[in-house]
């Protein structure tokens, strides 16, 4: 059966409507607290954090009032990462954790993330039954919310365990951090300083509507500005909830996650740590990244998008490394979820021991063109049963022959639809990635 609220990272909407209204928020922390109950009995605990949206306090208390209706207590982290709800939550302590953000989304949306006790997101199956008890629990009396005060001894708890990751300190390094107006605005800059870098820290205010803001992962524009201005070795940003990282080297380049899969891929190969010479991907990695890491005599495998996805292939086949073109980098040595902070404290040691920039690094990668044109849709209709969109991508596959690819898709996060082609020529890639995207349009008008 098909999942009604869950995308493919939570549940995300407009806070505030649903599925973000405070009765369906507490009708889920009511069907997660009972899903809790069933599997580590009552008293158990939930651990909740937040990024830094004003909405976050209200959808948190909403969450943790539900909980309560099945004698499940919650611990509040406050603003915290992803990450680092995820590290915490397998920490022994808790039966579940919860992160209340919509990551790259605008402050105006908001978004639950559930983890399980071992730190890993729910399968699909787990999240379709707490869908089905909500819609049952929303028949139901509403709950009141429950008032949280955050505990400050959480998050230095991840920060400090980041830091006991760090192969080598990073002394005489000097970065620019572009926190978003995020989750990271008080932990990135304390963290790098710690690990010996000198940092300049931007977008570091949020006032909880600045969140992304022109600024954070998806607008690195002023991070390459400041890096040049600043003669900073490398800058790198991080999205709301600080999951993914985008980097830019100190010519002011744009570095993204398939970039840094190879540093990192190499430098792990090199170290005997990149279990079976293996790197797990999305669909959506450039073609260049696979053949770059196939001369390295390292096998990339593919996956729906969605780190959730590249985890659950990268548990299956055993490997050590895996991520996604948009700055979602998994080290399972270390985490059991994309950590923007983790990734960039381990690609700066390696600049830091090679005497290199991260362009430098990743130079002998040859990118193939690739343009994305996202569709606002109202629905999602199978896009295989659209005559004229099939037509388009008939047309596109036939030009390219064989030497790129087509992907059209529906975002699991927003009402989008996605095209991506990729190919040697970028006349063709711009030409059919319009052509399918206007058969996409008028099809949903």
């Amino acid at each position: 059966m098909v999942r009604k609220l869950f995308g493919t990272d939570g549940i995300r909407g407009v806070a505030g409507e649903r599925p973000l209204d405070e009765a369906t928020v507490s009708a889920f922390g009511c069907a997660l607290g009972k899903d809790v109950q069933e599997h580590a009995g009552p008293g158990a605990t939930v651990l909740i954090g937040m990024d830094t949206r004003e909405s976050g306090q209200w959808i948190a208390e909403s969450i943790a009032g539900g909980l309560r209706q099945h004698q499940v207590s919650s611990r509040f982290a406050g603003v915290i990462t992803t990450p680092g709800v995820a590290y915490l939550t397998r920490s022994g302590e808790f039966a579940a954790g919860v992160m209340v953000s919509a990551s790259h989304n605008p402050y105006e949306d908001n978004g639950i993330k559930v983890f399980a006790a071992t730190g890993y997101k729910l399968p699909d199956d787990e999240e379709l039954e707490i869908e089905h008890e909500i819609f049952r629990v929303l028949l139901q009396q509403p709950v009141p919310p429950e008032p949280l005060e955050a505990d400050a001894l959480l998050a230095p708890r991840y920060a400090g365990y980041l830091l006991s990751t760090l192969p080598a300190r990073l002394d005489g390094m000097h970065v620019v951090i572009d926190s978003g107006n995020g989750s990271a605005s008080r932990l990135a800059p304390e963290l790098f300083r710690r690990a010996g870098a000198r940092v300049t820290s931007i977008h570091d205010q949020p006032n909880g509507r600045n969140i992304n803001l022109n600024c954070g992962a998806l607008h690195v524009a002023s991070l390459a500005d400041r890096v040049i201005a600043e003669k900073a070795d490398a800058g790198v940003a991080f999205d709301g909830d600080a999951d993914r990282a985008i980097f830019v080297s100190s010519s002011g380049r744009v570095v993204n996650g398939d970039a840094v899969m190879l540093i990192l891929a190499r430098s792990l190969k090199q170290q005997g740590r990149l279990l079976g010479n293996l790197v797990v991907s999305t669909v959506m990695s450039n073609l260049g990244l696979e053949l770059a890491l196939e001369r390295d005599g390292i096998r990339m495998l593919r996956t729906p998008v969605g780190d959730k996805y590249v985890l659950e292939e990268m548990v299956r086949v055993g490997a050590s490394l895996g991520g996604e073109q948009s700055g979602h980098i998994i080290f399972r040595e270390f985490a059991t979820t994309g950590d923007g902070m983790l990734t960039a404290l381990h690609a700066f040691s390696i600049t830091r021991k090679m005497r290199m920039s991260l362009e430098e690094l990743s130079s002998d990668m040859e990118l193939f063109p690739q343009t994305l044109v996202n569709i606002r849709v109202k629905d999602r209709r199978k896009l295989e049963d659209l005559a004229s969109v099939q037509d388009a991508i008939l047309l596109a596959e036939k030009a390219l022959d064989g030497g790129g690819r087509v992907l059209v898709r529906f975002s699991g996060t927003e009402p989008l639809a996605r095209v991506m082609v990729e190919g040697r020529d970028p006349a063709l890639v711009e030409k059919y990635s319009q052509s399918i995207a206007k058969a996409i349009e008028q099809e949903f008008q």
